[in-house]
């Protein structure tokens, strides 16, 4: 069986050798990069599954990196980001900008390494499910899981993974309400207590790529309080 890979970029030894340990002890492949120069350039020439990103580095800073990876021919690559607490803005930007992900510093190994699972465990999932790769259409969205396209008014919009996922999520029960923990539970696939704007600004992305005006929203809707529906 043919091990997953994950880069690991840090400007930190002491970090990259944790990680380095702990990955290695769940049955992947590690390669690192001290730079956001060089992680580009594992990236382009080797063979990598997912992307553990520090957001502070040399030369290059994560953000940075990330627009690199979601103009390239990667774009799909998992990304997920590790941030100090001051830099919280930051990993907020790094959502909007298509990072699957971040993390705190100081974390524990092993949470960030079931993330990993998780989003390799999705991935799986959507691709084995039969039932998935059907078109599903609701009002004025279209979406095809088997090519990962999503059609407005029968005009393509580009999704990132987050985004894609969520909205196939809302438009599975149209009407019905998602709370924050159920989409962060089912999309991200892990118990993420406490922390819930990830969805939100992955849901404020979605927004502006599928309404006429997000600032008044149509299609995806707040319920206050508890979470998010698909306008049936």
């Amino acid at each position: 069986m043919v091990k997953q890979r994950i880069l690991i970029v840090d400007d930190e030894a002491n970090i990259l050798e944790l990680l380095r340990y702990n990955f290695e002890s769940n049955g992947f492949q590690v390669v690192e990069a001290k730079n956001g120069e060089d992680a580009l350039d594992i990236i382009e020439s080797e063979e990598v599954d997912a992307v553990i990103l520090d957001l502070m580095l040399p030369g290059i800073n994560g953000i940075d990196v990330l627009k690199k990876i979601r103009n390239s021919e990667h774009q799909n690559l998992p990304v997920i980001m590790l941030t100090a607490k001051n830099e919280e803005i930051d990993a907020i930007l790094g959502l909007e900008m298509g990072a699957d992900d971040y993390i705190g510093k100081p974390f524990r190994s092993r949470e960030l390494v079931s993330r990993v699972k998780a989003i390799f465990r999705r991935s799986s999932t959507d691709k084995s499910d039969p039932k998935k790769m059907k078109k599903h259409t609701e009002g004025p969205v279209s979406i095809s899981k088997d090519t990962h396209q999503v059609y407005i008014n029968g005009e393509e919009v580009e999704m990132t993974l987050k985004e894609f996922g969520l909205l196939e999520k809302l438009m599975s029960s149209p009407g019905r309400v998602f709370t924050r923990e159920e989409l962060l539970n089912s999309i991200w696939g892990y118990d993420y207590i406490g922390e819930t704007r990830t969805v939100d600004v992955h849901i404020r992305q979605l927004r502006k790529k599928i309404e006429k005006d997000d600032t008044n929203p149509q299609i995806i809707i707040t319920v206050r309080g508890v979470g998010y529906k698909f306008k049936s």
